[in-house]
């Protein structure tokens, strides 16, 4: 398993890691068709959001993006393929961030997370502290998160 920066080419096939893993959860048709805007990597996006991968033999399995400007930042998205679930790859996503965040000198990120993935990101270090509304649905609310980033 190999994380690196993503290619710009990369954008289209990110964004279906996106909502593959968002459907994971049971969400309907129509909710995924709420988010698919919110979930859409553009070319463009890719070098923006400091995007980053995890790859095995040839085929990308979840990736991240880092936005903002230090010190304080967000951890936009953060989606792992649904058949590669349990494998390690998301903490190793999740920790190749955060380095790679402390040592562009960012402090704190922010999470809005998905409500199933809010455990996960309580796991790892992450803490509650407060809600946020959501980007796509009217009137739902996700788990505002906060991750310190203290130096390692």
């Amino acid at each position: 398993m190999k994380v690196r920066p993503a290619q710009r080419a990369e954008a289209a096939a990110l964004t279906e890691i996106a909502l593959a893993s968002k459907a994971h959860w049971g969400y309907d048709e129509a909710f995924l068709a709420a988010c698919r805007d919110e979930l859409t990597l553009h070319p463009a996006d890719i070098e923006r959001h400091r995007t980053t991968v995890a790859e095995e033999d040839g085929r990308v399995l979840g990736f991240t993006t880092l936005e903002g400007a230090p010190p304080q930042g967000v951890l936009g998205m953060m989606f792992v393929a649904p058949d590669a679930l349990g494998r390690g790859i998301g903490r190793l996503l999740f920790e190749h961030t955060m380095t790679e965040a402390r040592r562009l000198g960012f402090v704190r990120l922010t999470i809005d997370a998905d409500p199933n993935a809010e455990p996960f990101y309580l796991a790892m270090g992450a803490v509650r502290v407060g809600a946020t509304p959501s980007g796509s649905i009217p009137g739902r609310e996700l788990p505002l998160l906060e991750y310190e980033l203290t130096p390692r």
